[in-house]
């Protein structure tokens, strides 16, 4: 697995290395896809993905505790048309030869009974680092049918500004606002 930032990831670890309550996810990227859906000069809404992800997760529902770290790959873009996933990842959007991991870090999260609701963190993207609030819902944990491993899944969503990042290519012809989904599932270690 690779961290874009290990320092924190260790940090973070560390600060739950006594605690036996806590349960340790490892993200699953065959089936963790986050997404972006975006205004398309006014006309639609253009949407794409990243198809690597990598991170994890560490929970104590009983504590209310806990802390998320995602690592995109920004390169693994798809949007369904080579040319603009080549634009996307250029100097004026992503910028991957620059930056090529956006990354989310939170060491805050809301739970509603044993379920996390909500995860306050850092949303890293361009060089740029700025406070997101993910919302999650339809959070659910089983024994995968295939594997038989322990495994929990969500669905997260975001709403940011590209340009409090610096993303300011084609304002204000392309949308500002830009809405992530993140389909996650964490195989626990």
């Amino acid at each position: 697995m690779i961290f874009r930032y290990p320092l924190i990831a260790t940090m973070l670890c560390l600060s739950f290395a006594g605690d036996s309550l806590a349960e340790s996810f490892t993200i699953d990227s065959k089936h963790t896809f986050p997404s972006f859906e975006i205004s398309h000069i006014g006309f639609s809404t253009q949407r794409g993905r990243f198809d690597h992800t990598t991170g994890i997760i560490k929970l104590d529902s009983k504590n209310e505790m806990g802390f998320i770290h995602i690592s995109i790959d920004a390169n693994s873009i798809d949007t369904g048309l080579p040319e603009l996933e080549e634009k996307l990842r250029g100097e004026d959007i992503f910028n991957i030869s620059k930056y090529p991991y956006i990354t989310f870090d939170a060491n805050k999260i809301k739970f509603t009974g044993d379920n996390p609701v909500a995860a306050e963190g850092r949303l890293s993207l361009l060089g740029v680092s700025k406070p997101v609030l993910l919302t999650i819902e339809q959070y659910h944990c089983g024994v995968h049918p295939i594997n038989k491993r322990n495994v929990c899944g969500a669905d997260a969503t975001a709403l940011i500004k590209r340009s409090d990042f610096g993303m300011n290519a084609l304002l204000p012809l392309i949308g500002d606002e830009v809405k992530i989904k993140i389909q996650v599932e964490a195989f626990l270690d």
